[in-house]
């Protein structure tokens, strides 16, 4: 899946959450800005996609501070999503970042690193 259709696909939960138009822009804006550095990171297995629907580094060793910046950014603005639609759907934010976490696996290009629901780290084939 190249990189616009995954931020499309991204893009489509913050549709559902219902949230207010100026900050669903602001939201996208950040989403789209962020993705040709996160999808390098990614390319370079730098970082993964965890069970949760989070990003997380999969060696510390190769974290920096534009890179920390990078991820907790993206993870926030993700956190805010879950948490939009969790309150929309009566559901827990948790859960909803796991059931991305299922959508992002599905459509993660080869060679990314996923984690599955046991924990484990796995690279997409």
């Amino acid at each position: 899946m190249n990189r616009r259709a995954w931020a499309w696909s991204f893009l489509s939960v913050l549709l559902i959450s219902g949230l207010a138009a100026a900050q669903n822009e602001d939201i996208k804006a950040r989403f789209l800005q962020r993705l040709p550095a996160i999808t390098g990171l990614k390319n370079d297995g730098i970082i993964g996609e965890n069970n949760l629907g989070f990003l997380e580094f999969r060696n510390p060793a190769q974290k920096n501070e534009e890179n920390e910046k990078l991820v907790g950014a993206e993870n926030a603005d993700r956190e805010q999503v879950y948490n939009q639609i969790a309150q929309k759907t009566g559901s827990s934010a948790q859960d909803v970042g796991k059931r991305r976490a299922l959508q992002i696996a599905d459509k993660a290009a080869k060679g990314h690193w996923l984690q599955d629901d046991t924990g484990r780290w796995y690279q997409k084939q």
